[in-house]
């Protein structure tokens, strides 16, 4: 975690979605790294850097729990108490109680070099952040230009002191590193500028969505009316009165036909049997 993270942390007083993991891996690589720069001859160099990085990333994971979240607190704080304090308290107690000569540096050498690896690793998660959420938000340039610088410059400190140990995840973390970096360009240049723009779309379409979904309601609404209007339509045509027929005269006018003459009941039609009908 950088300075300028830190001020945002401290100034919002949220981790937001930065994550803890790459700060306690990290210190807990410092703090070892410091006992092996202890357990070197010529490491000098190894331990002050080293101390100097534990003292920082202390720091920073302290304010971390101060201003994350409860639950996240709670469970960090677990780790913290058994990463870094009850697991490298019990490495360094084995390592000068049962361990003598040169493989004390084997093996905390190969601690060392395991959880730098780790360390460099570690921002894998926010490379897949940035991949998904296309936003370089949440890991920081300055992150990522350092943690490459680093990787290098002790990557060329291990050649010339010929220390393996060094050498081999530093040049992993250097490709890790330079990796981060194209990424970060990639998506810094095609990308929203920050995960508030991409949140900022989702709501805009979840808007759009909501619009589409009640204009269709409405449409269906306004299809149904005109379904019952037609229907009341038709069931007032239905329901007109029909034309009484009067039955006793149509009763008396058949029986007044048959007894008619074909020239009489031709003259009756025209007249009088065409109202009694």
């Amino acid at each position: 975690m950088t300075h300028g993270t830190f001020r945002r942390v401290v100034k919002k007083k949220s981790t937001e979605n930065f994550k803890w993991q790459p700060y306690v891996t990290t210190l807990m690589s410092t703090s070892m790294w410091t006992f092996y720069g202890l357990l070197k001859t010529n490491g000098l160099l190894v331990v002050t850097v080293n101390g100097t990085g534990t003292l920082l990333q202390a720091i920073y994971v302290l304010l971390y729990l101060i201003y994350t979240s409860k639950d996240t607190r709670i469970y960090m704080a677990k780790m913290v108490g058994l990463l870094n304090i009850g697991a490298i308290g019990v490495v360094i107690l084995v390592t000068l109680v049962a361990l003598h000569g040169s493989l004390r540096l084997l093996v905390m050498g190969s601690l060392c070099s395991a959880l730098t690896i780790g360390m460099y690793a570690s921002p894998l998660y926010a490379m897949r952040m940035v991949m998904k959420t296309r936003s370089v938000e949440y890991m920081p340039f300055s992150l990522s230009f350092f943690l490459f610088l680093n990787a290098g410059i002790w990557s060329i400190y291990s050649v010339l002191v010929k220390d393996i140990f060094i050498l081999i995840p530093n040049a992993i973390g250097f490709v890790l590193g330079s990796a981060q970096l194209v990424i970060y360009f990639i998506y810094k240049k095609k990308s929203p500028n920050s995960a508030k723009e991409v949140d900022l779309e989702k709501a805009a379409a979840e808007e759009e969505d909501s619009t589409e979904s009640v204009d269709n309601m409405e449409m269906h609404n306004r299809r149904k009316d005109d379904a019952n209007m037609v229907g009341k339509h038709l069931n007032k045509g239905r329901s007109l009165p029909k034309p009484a027929l009067n039955k006793q005269n149509s009763f008396s006018g058949i029986l007044k036909t048959l007894s008619l003459s074909p020239h009489e009941l031709k003259s009756y039609w025209q007249t009088d049997g065409y109202t009694a009908l």
